[in-house]
């Protein structure tokens, strides 16, 4: 599995140990990756992601899982937020035509 943030798309990144004499090794950067329940009230469910503590707060941020995808880009996105924003965007839309009519 990659260590890849879902919403975000915040990957792993690369650096060196540097020492006291000026040594230099190669390290890894890791993000601090979590499983995560978001509640989705367009669909009324639970779902669960593994994304940085970051991205919780952006979620937290913009009101919810709702809010997050219906406002972020689909470049970053994994192939599952993918297909979860598609079927909230399909929800809301279905909605708002309900509300109206």
């Amino acid at each position: 599995m990659a260590r890849r943030c879902e919403l975000t798309g915040k990957d792993v990144m690369v650096g060196n140990n540097v020492s006291h004499a000026n040594n230099k090794t190669k390290r890894r950067f890791l993000p601090n990756l979590q499983y995560v329940r978001f509640f989705s009230e367009a669909l009324n469910g639970f779902f669960r992601l593994r994304v940085s503590v970051n991205a919780v707060r952006s979620v937290d941020k913009n009101g919810g899982i709702d809010g997050y995808l219906s406002k972020v880009k689909e470049v970053n996105l994994s192939d599952d937020a993918k297909k979860l924003r598609k079927n909230i965007l399909a929800t809301k839309q279905e909605t708002a035509v309900s509300v109206a009519a």
